[in-house]
């Protein structure tokens, strides 16, 4: 049986949005928020070159009638809807791949907000230079745990009738993904190991989904995605501290 409050956790986000705007907090936030943006305006550059080249060559293979040479705008419809879902999930990995040192140290000061209570004595940028290993390991183990189920599913697409339900079992994987992916910056501040944070959420599965569909659809947002990771760092650490104790049971 599935336990947790769904509706309680679909609220984490919108906290996260409100927690962002505070003094404290501001920092963090503008400072992975500057480097999404620069990352983001490259990978959109770079995509855009790599494919008007795919769509040039493609239109040299092309029998020379000028009504189906015409149709490049139509390639270039598609090389958007193409872009945006790339960047949807792939944006995300690397975003949070660069920032995951800044988003660490988010999560504490937020926590430090919440509850009052310090969870780090050291706040200094020297120690979140030398944190960089590690927290990039722990973005490391995420994909790695993402990989092969994103195959699974992916292979399950392919079987006729059984892929019926397979863009029901995308959509909640990645609610669930978005869940471990957020909550795993406080967890990590506690010294919790990523298999143990699973089985924690696991023991509140419905919260979690409630808490990492909203993240999931915004992340699919052009613009919005840019802002949704340190809002979902900040709705994941009020998550951590209203549903810990829960999952502790």
């Amino acid at each position: 049986m599935l336990k947790g409050n769904f509706f309680r956790g679909l609220g984490y986000l919108g906290e996260g949005f409100r927690l962002i705007r505070q003094p404290g907090l501001r920092l963090f936030v503008i400072i992975p928020l500057v480097i999404n943006i620069f990352l983001f305006g490259l990978l959109f550059y770079f995509l855009g070159e790599l494919f008007s080249l795919l769509i040039a060559g493609a239109m040299a293979w092309l029998p020379d009638w000028a009504w189906l040479q015409a149709l490049d705008w139509l390639f270039w419809i598609l090389y958007g809807v193409v872009i945006l879902l790339m960047l949807a999930y792939g944006f995300v990995i690397i975003a949070n791949l660069i920032g995951s040192p800044f988003y660490g140290y988010l999560a504490d000061l937020t926590e430090k907000h919440l509850t009052g209570q310090e969870v780090s004595t050291d706040g200094s940028w020297a120690a979140i230079i030398k944190d960089i290993p590690r927290a990039l390991w722990r973005e490391v183990q995420k994909i790695a745990y993402y990989l092969p189920r994103a195959l699974g599913l992916f292979i399950i697409g392919l079987i006729p009738v059984v892929n019926l339900v397979a863009a029901v079992l995308w959509f909640l994987f990645n609610s669930w993904m978005m869940a471990l992916q957020y909550v795993d910056y406080p967890a990590d501040n506690h010294k919790v190991s990523f298999p143990r944070l699973r089985r924690d959420l696991a023991a509140s599965r419905l919260s979690a989904l409630g808490f990492g569909l909203p993240v999931a659809l915004a992340a699919m947002v052009p613009i919005l995605n840019l802002i949704v990771v340190p809002a979902a760092v900040c709705g994941a650490t009020a998550f951590w501290v209203r549903e810990n104790d829960s999952t502790r049971q």
